[in-house]
């Protein structure tokens, strides 16, 4: 079995340096951020879309891969897609502050991105049970309690 997998997030992974996801890079430019009324950056116009997987329905469906007898290549994935600008309003929800978005110049990849799930759901009956909202709010509670150990030592 092969398993492709999109964007996958959540607590325990990389949310600094360069190479985090785009949802862990949020959270953390959301922590760092103590100003009300302040401003974080987000590169492109924002209107990229994208889907995230939260690591717990990761493991899930490659749990489930890994025991069926399939043989193949299988998206594992959400279908809920967002906006990158979208993404980061939850975020700044999550957070209670209050922030702005600003659109700068940088690295956006393509214009849009979603996992087709039909294969995985036909085969093993699995869908994602954590929605993006939950999953974000793990994420940045961990990442804001990295955050905030770094800042104290």
């Amino acid at each position: 079995a092969v398993a492709r997998y999109h964007n996958i997030y959540g607590p325990l992974g990389t949310w600094d340096g360069g190479r985090e996801k785009a949802p862990a890079a949020i959270c953390r430019k959301i922590a760092k951020l103590d100003v009300e009324g302040g401003a974080i950056d987000v590169w492109g116009d924002g209107l990229q879309t994208r889907s995230f997987l939260y690591i717990k329905d990761c493991i899930e469906a490659t749990r489930r891969l890994m025991s069926s007898s399939f043989a193949g290549p299988v998206n594992i994935g959400s279908e809920e897609m967002v906006t990158i600008n979208q993404l980061t309003q939850m975020v700044i929800a999550i957070s209670g502050k209050t922030l702005t978005i600003k659109n700068i110049d940088g690295p956006v990849g393509v214009n849009g991105r979603c996992s087709d799930n039909r294969l995985i759901q036909d085969l093993l009956h699995w869908q994602p049970n954590y929605p993006l909202q939950t999953g974000l709010e793990h994420l940045y509670s961990w990442v804001l309690k990295e955050v905030t150990e770094l800042s104290s030592t």
